[in-house]
């Protein structure tokens, strides 16, 4: 279906789109209440020291407060009529993307103490730079309407 500025809105990809941020916002505020209720418990019994369990529990929040960050955006990018179809699967797509690598790469590097996959963040940070470029893109450009 077309909207009279000839934007796509497609209600099942919105549907879809939608269910995504739920699914995402809800396990990010579970994440996160672990994170403040229970990490640092976690963490003292695997024998870290203090500012070992302080940095680790920054770096999860960095992951938790990005996560939510991007349930949020998700959830909008279901309510915003603009571009095709294939171009906001795409967005939803990296934006998710990034979410697991990103998110994820930090959850795993504090839970399981390894470092090395702080290595993977930076490309989940790199998913959700092309999601909100792709976004301004969508934006800026306008899809044929049919009577056009």
């Amino acid at each position: 279906m077309n909207d009279v500025s000839g934007d796509v809105i497609d209600n099942e990809l919105s549907r879809r789109i939608v269910v995504t941020a739920a699914l995402c916002g809800a396990a990010g505020v579970l994440i996160g209440a672990f994170g403040a209720h229970g990490l640092d418990g976690f963490l003292e019994s695997r024998g870290h020291s203090a500012e070992l369990i302080r940095e680790r529990l920054d770096v999860f929040d960095v992951g938790v407060r990005y996560h939510l960050v991007h349930a949020v955006a998700l959830l909008a990018l279901a309510g915003i009529p603009i571009g095709s179809v294939a171009g906001r699967k795409w967005v939803a797509r990296l934006m998710l993307l990034g979410l697991l690598l990103f998110s994820g790469s930090l959850y795993l590097l504090v839970i399981t103490d390894t470092p090395v996959l702080g290595a993977i963040t930076p490309l989940g940070g790199l998913c959700w730079v092309f999601a909100w470029l792709l976004l301004s893109v969508l934006a800026v450009r306008r899809v044929p309407s049919a009577g056009d």
